[in-house]
C-alpha cells in the first residue's frame, strides 16, 4: 500500500494531542489550551513534525463550518426570539464598546481605518469554549455574572457572521464611497441569500427529513444532515459569501425541524473531532519568534486583551445595572481572544487587510490570553479589591442597597432569605403563609424593582458583606437560608454569617454533596445538596410508579439517606393513586359533601350499613379542617362533611344514592 503522509501527520497530531491535553489537564488548564500547545509543538514553528500544513488546514476550514452548523443548531429562529432582549442590550454594550475603543487606539497608532475596525473586530470576541466550560465546572452558569458572560457569549457568536462578510470589504480604504459601495453590496447580497434560504429550505428539509425518517436508517439520517451543513455552506460561497455563513444558516434551518435534538447528538461527535484538529492548525501558526523579536508590541496585545478588555467587560455588566462582584467577575470571564478570532485573522490575511507580522503578534497574544484566562477566573472569586472599587458604581447606577432603606432597627424575630430566585421565592411565600415575617436579600436589581413593585419585603445587598447583613437585622433573626446560584459566594456568606452572628442557625442549598462538610465546617447548620434531594425524589417517585410496597421504599430511602449522611427529614412519598394499581384499577375514589337534604345527615355509617348494603367503603371524612381518618361507626354525619368513599363504580353510585336518600 502507498505511504500516505496525511494520515502519519494526522496520527502524529491526534497522539501528541492526547498526550499534551492530558498533561495540562492535571494542572487544570482546558482542553482547547492542549489542542493549542499541540499545534504550536508540532507545528513549522515548532518541532517541525508537520509538513502537509495545508491539507491540515482544509481539515480544519471544516472543523469551522460544522462548528457553525451546531451554533446554528442551537439557535433556531424561535430561541433567538425569545432570548434577544435579554442578550441583546448587554452584548451590544460588550461588543460596540470594544470595537470602538480598540479601533481608535489602533487609528491613534497610526493604523488604517480598515485595520482599524478588524483590531476591533478581534478583541470584541471571548472565548465561548474555554469560558462556558469554566462556569460549567464552577457551577456558576446562572450566577448573576454567569448570565450576563453567557449573554455577551451569545450576541458575540451572533456578531460573527457580519464581521465575517465586512472583513474583505475593509480592505479598500482609500476611497469612502467604495467602502459603503461594497458595504451595502455585500449586506444586500447577505440579505437574498439568507431569505432565500429561511424561506425555500426550511419547509423542504421538514419534509426530506420526515421522509428519511420513515426509513429508519441512522446513516441516511446522518448523511442528511451532511448534506444541509455542507450544501448551504457550498451555495453560499456560490454567491461569493463565506462557507461558514452557509453552515450557520443550515443549523438555523434543521433547529426550527421537529430533528434538531437528533441532528445535535449525531454531529457532536463529528464536530469534536473536526473542531480539535482547527485548533490544532491555529496552535500551527503560534510563533515563538516574535516574543523575542517583538516582545513589547506582544505585551501590549495581551494587555489590552486581559486588562483593556476585561475593563469594558466589567463597565458593560455596570450598565446593565449588575452587582459589583458580577462586574468584576464579568470581566474577567470576558478578558481573552476568542476562537473565531482566530477566523477573522486567517480572513485579513488572505484577503490581504493584515501582513503575516499583524496578524502574527495577534496570534501570539490571543493564545497566552487563553492560557492565562482559566487561571484568572480561579483566582478572580478570591480577590476582594476589585469588587470594593466598583462597589460606588452600584449607587452611581441608581442601583438603591438595603443601607439605604428603612429597615426598622425593632425587626426582630425574622428569616434572613439570601436568595430570590425561584426557589428563594417559594420559601418567601411559605414563610408568609406561616405568618414569620422575612426579609430576602438579593443582587439581581431588575429583581428586586419587581419584587418592590409587588410590595414583597426584597433589598438590595451583596450578603457577602458584613454591613448588608448588619443592616438586615441578621443578629436578631430566628434563621439565615442561602438560596444563591453561585457557589464561590455562598461559601463566603456562610462563612460572614457565621462571623457576625454565630447562634443564628443557617440553611444553606449546594449543589454538590461532596460541599457539604466545608460547609458544615464554616458553620451551615443544615446542607441540602441538590444531587442527594433530586435522587431520593427520583427513588420515590420510581417505585411508586412501579407500584413497590410503601414499606419497601422507605427502607431504599432511609438506605440513600444512611449512604449520604444527609439531613434527618422525613422524605415525602408520592401518594399513590389507586388508577396507577393495575391490581386496583377497578376500584375507584369518590367523595360527598353531606347537606341538609341528605339522609346521611344525623344518622351514623352503622345506621346507614353502607359496606352491607353496597360493598363500598367509607375511609374518611373531613369536618371542617380536620380530615378524620379513624371512624367511629356511631358518630353521626353533620351537615357540611364530606365522606370519602372507596369502591367499584356500581357500589360507589349505590352509596352516593344511599346516603343522599329521597329527600334529593
Amino acid at each position: 500500500m502507498d505511504h500516505i503522509p496525511l494520515l502519519e501527520e494526522l496520527a502524529i497530531i491526534a497522539g501528541l494531542g492526547a498526550a499534551v491535553t492530558v498533561l495540562l489537564g492535571r494542572l487544570r488548564l482546558p482542553t482547547v489550551a492542549g489542542l493549542l500547545a499541540t499545534g504550536a509543538l508540532a507545528g513549522p514553528f515548532g518541532l517541525g513534525l508537520v509538513n502537509e500544513v495545508h491539507a491540515i488546514n482544509a481539515l480544519a476550514e471544516m472543523g469551522v463550518v460544522l462548528l457553525l452548523f451546531t451554533i446554528g443548531l442551537d439557535f433556531s429562529l424561535k430561541r433567538l426570539r425569545h432570548i434577544f432582549r435579554r442578550v441583546a442590550l448587554g452584548g451590544f454594550i460588550q461588543v460596540g464598546s470594544t470595537i470602538a475603543v480598540a479601533a481608535a487606539i489602533a487609528l491613534a497608532l497610526g493604523q488604517t481605518p480598515g485595520r482599524a475596525v478588524f483590531y476591533g473586530f478581534v478583541f470584541a470576541l471571548s472565548s465561548t469554549a474555554i469560558v462556558l466550560r469554566m462556569l460549567s465546572q464552577r457551577g456558576e452558569i446562572d450566577a448573576p455574572h454567569g448570565r450576563f458572560v453567557v449573554g455577551a457569549l451569545i450576541f458575540q457568536d451572533l456578531c460573527v457572521i457580519p464581521m465575517m462578510l465586512l472583513i474583505p470589504v475593509l480592505k479598500n480604504t482609500g476611497n469612502a464611497g467604495v467602502i459603503v459601495g461594497d458595504i451595502g453590496l455585500a449586506l444586500g447580497k447577505t440579505a437574498i441569500v439568507v431569505v432565500g434560504i429561511l424561506l425555500i429550505a426550511r419547509p423542504v428539509v421538514a419534509r426530506v427529513f420526515q421522509w428519511i425518517d420513515s426509513r429508519r436508517s441512522r446513516e441516511a439520517f446522518i448523511l442528511a444532515v451532511l448534506a444541509v451543513c455542507i450544501g448551504t455552506a457550498w451555495l453560499t460561497s456560490l454567491a461569493g459569501l463565506s462557507l461558514a455563513l452557509g453552515a450557520f444558516l443550515g443549523g438555523i434551518v434543521v433547529a426550527d425541524s421537529e430533528f434538531q435534538h437528533r441532528a445535535m447528538g449525531d454531529m457532536i461527535p463529528l464536530r469534536d473531532a473536526f473542531v480539535s484538529v482547527f485548533f490544532v492548525s491555529l496552535g500551527m501558526l503560534f510563533d515563538g519568534r516574535i516574543l523575542l523579536s517583538h516582545p513589547i508590541e506582544v505585551a501590549l496585545l495581551l494587555g489590552g486583551f486581559v486588562l483593556g478588555k476585561g475593563v469594558l467587560a466589567t463597565l458593560a455588566a455596570a450598565a446593565m445595572r449588575s452587582p459589583a462582584r458580577a462586574m468584576w467577575r464579568a470581566g474577567v470571564g470576558l478578558a481573552q481572544f476568542g476562537e473565531f478570532g482566530f477566523v477573522l485573522i486567517q480572513l485579513a490575511h488572505s484577503s490581504g487587510l493584515a501582513d503575516r507580522h499583524t496578524t502574527s503578534a495577534l496570534l501570539a497574544a490571543g493564545i497566552i490570553s487563553m492560557f492565562l484566562t482559566p487561571l484568572i477566573i480561579r483566582i478572580a472569586p478570591h480577590i476582594r479589591a476589585g469588587e470594593r472599587l466598583l462597589a460606588p458604581l452600584t449607587r452611581l447606577l441608581g442601583v438603591r442597597g438595603i443601607d439605604q432603606e428603612s429597615l426598622s432597627s425593632r425587626v426582630a424575630g425574622h428569616v434572613v432569605v439570601i436568595g430570590y430566585g425561584i426557589a428563594g421565592r417559594l420559601v418567601t411565600r411559605s414563610l408568609a403563609a406561616c405568618g414569620i415575617p422575612q426579609v430576602a436579600l438579593e443582587l439581581n436589581a431588575d429583581t428586586v424593582r419587581d419584587a418592590r413593585a409587588a410590595d414583597e419585603p426584597v433589598y438590595y445587598a451583596d450578603a457577602t458583606s458584613p454591613e448588608a447583613l448588619d443592616h438586615a437585622r441578621v443578629k436578631a433573626a430566628r434563621s439565615v437560608v442561602i438560596l444563591i446560584n453561585d457557589p464561590e459566594a455562598a461559601v463566603r456568606v456562610v462563612d460572614t454569617v457565621h462571623r457576625a452572628a454565630p447562634a443564628v442557625p443557617v440553611f444553606i442549598r449546594t449543589r454538590y454533596f461532596a460541599d457539604r462538610a466545608k460547609l458544615m465546617e464554616l458553620g451551615a447548620t443544615d446542607v441540602i445538596a441538590e444531587e442527594v434531594e433530586a435522587s431520593v425524589e427520583v427513588i420515590a417517585r420510581l417505585l411508586r410508579r412501579l407500584e413497590v410496597p410503601r414499606n419497601i421504599i422507605d427502607a431504599q430511602i432511609d438506605q440513600a439517606r444512611a449512604a449520604t449522611r444527609a439531613a434527618e427529614r422525613a422524605v415525602p412519598v408520592p401518594r399513590s393513586a389507586l388508577p396507577r394499581h393495575e391490581a386496583l384499577a377497578d376500584l375507584k375514589i369518590e367523595s360527598l359533601a353531606v347537606t341538609q337534604h341528605s339522609q346521611a345527615a344525623g344518622r351514623t355509617s352503622l345506621d346507614l350499613q353502607v359496606r352491607q348494603k353496597t360493598r363500598a367503603l367509607i375511609v374518611a371524612i373531613r369536618r371542617g379542617d380536620v380530615l378524620i381518618d379513624h371512624l367511629d361507626p356511631e358518630d353521626p354525619f353533620q351537615v357540611g362533611d364530606v365522606i370519602f368513599l372507596v369502591g367499584s363504580i356500581d357500589a360507589i353510585r349505590e352509596a352516593i344514592t344511599l346516603l343522599e336518600g329521597e329527600g334529593q
